[in-house]
């Protein structure tokens, strides 16, 4: 296996998804065979076999043999393949809070836990990955003020298991940029916001996070639309996924117009935040500012 397949072999079955289609595309593409042909092998369609090489679907045994026989796989490398899809349909982790999540959402979990590189933007709030077991009750409690406190709970649980994947051997990079508004806004009160804003130093400082503030001085913004995310995955040939969280529902964008243009957004908003070198001074200034008494 190569690094990035050992990568996504570590974790959770949409990595694994996401492995075997990579696989399962570069030996249709060896083997000169079309999706259309190899979409007809599994009495299915095109679209299909191109959900299936993005990883954006389970995969079924006795589909992923028949395609292993079109494109000549056998021997062990057949048995590993077949194997590796029956590890791909296993739950994630984050199933035993399917009664609580919506799919859309339960289908982010999977592409987050997946990717090598997650690119963030928020306006309002401190990200998930990112916040406290506090700030993160308080956040839970604006979006659902009728939740029960064991509802509650679980949410955080099921927010606290997403930050793991930043502390495992091989973790993503996280490159989140927040606006100001997020930093002033004292979500949870006065002394959840101070150790949040203590939380966030300390993740300035994780080698594998990277986070930038756009301060209130340099005026309007690339992405005055909202918050969003990019994720980019380890295959290098896969394309990058645009999340875009909506009240009820999201997008998820993957066309290379879209992402570009969200790339492009990204880029921008990284140019016209303070340099990263300067986020723990922005932060130690603002953690300062919220605990002083007011005149």
């Amino acid at each position: 296996m190569s690094s990035a397949d050992e990568h996504a072999a570590s974790i959770g079955p949409t990595a694994l998804r996401v492995q075997l289609g990579a696989h399962l595309r570069r030996l249709r593409e060896s083997k000169g065979v079309s999706r259309e042909t190899a979409g007809w092998e599994i009495r299915s369609s095109e679209s299909k076999i191109s959900r299936m090489e993005l990883g954006r679907v389970s995969f079924k045994e006795r589909d992923v043999a028949d395609l292993l026989t079109l494109y000549g796989v056998e021997g062990d490398e057949r048995v590993a393949l077949v194997s590796l899809a029956r590890r791909a349909n296993s739950p994630g982790w984050w199933q035993e809070f399917g009664d609580i999540l919506p799919s859309w959402f339960q289908s982010y979990l999977g592409l987050e836990e997946a990717a090598s590189l997650i690119r963030t933007y928020e306006v309002q709030f401190v990200p998930g990955l990112l916040q406290t077991a506090d700030y993160a009750r308080a956040v839970i409690r604006l979006g659902h003020a009728r939740a029960s406190h064991v509802e509650i709970d679980r949410r955080i649980r099921l927010r606290q298991g997403r930050q793991e994947l930043l502390d495992r051997p091989r973790p993503p990079h996280l490159w989140a940029v927040l606006d100001e508004a997020v930093l002033r806004r004292p979500i949870g009160g006065l002394a959840v916001m101070r150790a949040q804003l203590t939380a966030l130093i300390a993740a300035a400082e994780h080698p594998n996070v990277r986070l930038q503030i756009i301060s209130f001085r340099s005026g309007g913004h690339a992405a005055a639309g909202g918050p969003f995310s990019i994720l980019r995955f380890p295959e290098p040939d896969l394309p990058d996924v645009v999340y875009v969280e909506q009240l009820t529902s999201s997008l998820y964008l993957d066309k290379r117009g879209d992402v570009d243009h969200y790339a492009a957004a990204m880029d921008q908003l990284c140019i016209e935040a303070e340099p990263p070198d300067e986020t723990a001074n922005f932060l130690e200034k603002a953690l300062y500012e919220i605990g002083r008494p007011e005149r």
